[in-house]
C-alpha cells in the first residue's frame, strides 16, 4: 500500500490546509508543485446520466415514509468509514435504511426529508441527499488527502449524483451546521453517524427515533418487484458458488475449510458486491456449531460439509442458502438417516409458507417433524405433543426454522413482534426455511454413531399470490439428488 501524505478524513472544508502524515517521506509541498497540481486536468464530468434501476422504487419508498411522518424532518445517514487498524479502514457498507431509500452506497451520505409545509402539517417532504462532492483540486485535497480522488478513486459530482438517484444533492459538509440551527420536530436513524447525531442531540428523543427505525424495518417486510429480482440474482450467484465449492473439495481436503471459504468468496466478489455474511464452512463436527466462521478445520472424506453462504448483490440484497454435503460424494447410512429427517422437516416447512398463513406456521410444521423423528429414534420419550410443549427437541434443533431475508441477512429485525413473528405472511415477503439437527460430539444422551453429525438445509422462499417460490430450487435438496449432483460436477 502506498504511503499517503495525509491520513485526515474528508470531512474537512476545502479552506482548511491539508495536513501531512507525521512520518511521511516528503517534508512538504513546494509552491511550484502545488500550482502544477491545480491545472492541466481534463474535464471528466459525466453528462446525460440515466437514473439507477431502482430510482422509481426508492422514490415510492420515500413517499411512504413522508406520509407516515408528516411535518417532521427525517434524517437518515449512510454511516462513516470504520478504522480497521491505524490508517486502514474496513470496506464500507451503507446503512440499510439509507440504501433502501436512496440506492446510494457511499460513505458519509445523509438523506434528509424536509417538511415542505411544516406549519400547516402538510404530509409532503422535500428530499435532499447530502454527499461529499468531488475532492477539491484548488487546495490539493484530491492528491494530498488520504480519501482524495487520486488515493481512493473518483466520487460523483453533486450534479451527477442528483441525476443518478433522482434526488437533489448538496454538500454534506454543510449539513451538521444547518441541523444545529433547525427547528421543529426531527427524527434520526441512530447508530451510523456520530457527527450528525451530535448536531441533533437536543432535538431528538430515543423513543421517537426508534419509531422511525421500526417503520423502515417494517416497510421492508414486503419486497417490491425490483427487490425480488435482486434476491433472485443473489441466489443464482450463490448456486454457482456452491458448484464451485463441490468442484474443489479435493483441494479443500488437502488444505482446510479455508479453501472452501476462499472459493465461495471469489464467486461473491466476481458476481456481486461481497458475501452477505461470514460464510459457514463447517466440516465434520464443526457442523454442530451453528455459526462456525473460523473455518480453520480439516476437511475429511467420510465427513459432512455444512456450507451456509450467500452472495450479496451490488444493491446489497443477499442470499442465505445451506446445504449439507457428503465430502466423499456419498452419505453414510446414519448420515442419510439424519439428513432425510431434516429434508422431510424442510418440506413440511416450505409447504406451510402460504399467503394468509401465520408467520410461525412454517417453524411449527418443521419442528413437529423433527420432534417425531427424535421420538421415533428413542432419543426422547414421547408423546410428540409433550416434546413440543416442553421444547425438548431444542436440545438437538437449537434454532428457529427461518427468518426474513433482504438487504440484511436477518432482515426487518427492528419490526414489531406483532407484525413479524406474530404476523401473517403476504405476497412479496421473502424468508428462509432452514431446519436442522445437531448432535454434538460430546452428547452422551445419543448413540455414539450420531455424535458429531450436524445437518441443516436452507432455502430462500418468496411468498407469492398463490403459494410460494423457492428461489434456490436450482440446488438439489433430496439426498439422492445431492449425490448425483456432486458426481456430475466431479466427473
Amino acid at each position: 500500500m502506498a504511503d499517503e501524505l495525509n491520513p485526515e478524513t474528508p470531512d474537512e472544508t476545502p479552506e482548511e490546509p491539508i495536513k501531512q502524515r507525521k512520518n511521511g517521506l516528503y517534508p512538504g509541498v513546494s509552491d511550484e508543485l502545488a500550482e502544477s497540481m491545480k491545472s492541466g486536468w481534463a474535464d471528466t464530468e459525466l453528462r446525460g446520466l440515466e437514473p439507477i434501476a431502482q430510482a422509481e422504487h426508492t422514490a415510492a419508498r420515500r413517499a411512504a415514509l413522508s406520509a407516515r411522518f408528516p411535518g417532521e424532518r427525517l434524517v437518515i445517514p449512510a454511516g462513516n468509514l470504520k478504522t480497521r487498524s491505524n490508517d486502514t479502514d474496513y470496506p464500507f457498507r451503507a446503512s440499510v435504511e439509507y440504501a433502501y431509500l436512496t440506492g446510494n452506497l457511499t460513505e458519509d451520505g445523509v438523506l434528509v426529508l424536509e417538511p415542505a409545509d411544516a406549519q400547516n402539517g402538510n404530509g409532503s417532504h422535500k428530499a435532499t441527499i447530502y454527499l461529499l462532492p468531488r475532492s477539491d483540486r484548488e487546495n490539493g485535497e484530491f492528491w494530498l488527502n488520504g480519501q482524495g480522488e487520486l488515493w481512493v478513486g473518483r466520487r460523483h459530482s453533486l450534479t451527477e449524483a442528483g441525476e443518478l438517484y433522482g434526488i437533489p444533492a448538496s454538500d454534506v459538509r454543510e449539513l451538521a451546521g444547518a441541523l444545529r440551527e433547525a427547528t421543529g420536530p426531527v427524527r434520526v436513524v441512530r447508530g451510523y453517524d456520530a457527527g450528525i447525531e451530535a448536531a441533533l442531540t437536543d432535538k431528538v428523543t430515543a423513543e421517537r427515533d426508534d419509531e422511525l427505525r421500526v417503520f423502515l424495518s417494517e416497510a421492508r417486510l414486503v419486497k417490491d418487484e425490483f427487490e425480488a429480482g435482486e434476491l433472485q440474482k443473489a441466489v443464482d450467484s450463490t448456486v454457482r458458488g456452491f458448484e464451485d465449492v463441490v468442484k474443489v473439495l479435493d483441494k479443500a481436503e488437502a488444505t482446510s475449510e479455508r479453501y472452501i471459504e476462499g472459493t465461495f468468496f471469489l464467486r461473491a466478489r466476481v458476481e456481486g458486491n461481497d458475501i452477505g455474511y461470514g460464510s459457514i464452512c463447517a466440516a465434520g463436527p464443526h457442523a454442530c456449531t451453528l455459526h462456525w466462521v473460523r473455518n480453520d478445520g480439516p476437511v475429511r472424506s467420510g465427513d459432512l460439509l455444512l456450507l451456509d453462504a450467500g452472495v450479496e448483490t451490488h444493491t446489497l440484497y443477499t442470499a442465505d442458502v445451506t446445504r449439507t454435503l457428503p465430502i466423499s460424494g456419498t452419505y453414510t447410512e446414519i448420515q442419510k438417516k439424519i439428513y432425510d429427517a431434516v429434508y422431510e422437516a424442510q418440506e413440511a416447512g416450505i409447504a406451510a409458507v402460504q399467503p394468509g398463513a401465520k408467520y410461525r406456521d412454517f417453524h411449527d410444521a418443521a419442528q413437529r417433524v423433527l420432534a417425531e423423528k427424535i421420538v421415533e429414534w428413542g432419543l426422547v420419550e414421547g408423546p410428540v405433543e409433550r416434546v413440543l410443549e416442553l421444547g425438548l427437541q431444542r436440545r438437538w434443533t437449537l434454532h428457529g426454522t427461518g427468518h426474513m431475508l433482504g438487504m440484511d441477512v436477518h432482515d426487518c429485525a427492528a419490526a414489531r413482534t406483532e407484525t413479524y413473528v406474530q404476523g401473517t405472511l403476504e405476497p412479496g415477503m421473502c424468508l428462509t426455511v432452514e431446519p436442522g439437527l445437531y448432535f454434538q460430539a460430546d452428547d452422551l444422551t445419543v448413540p455414539e454413531e450420531y455424535r458429531g453429525i450436524g445437518v441443516r438445509i436452507e432455502d430462500d422462499i418468496l411468498v407469492t399470490e398463490d403459494g410460494n417460490r423457492n428461489l434456490s430450487a436450482a440446488l438439489p435438496r433430496r439426498s439422492d439428488e445431492v449425490e448425483a449432483w456432486i458426481a456430475a460436477l466431479k466427473s
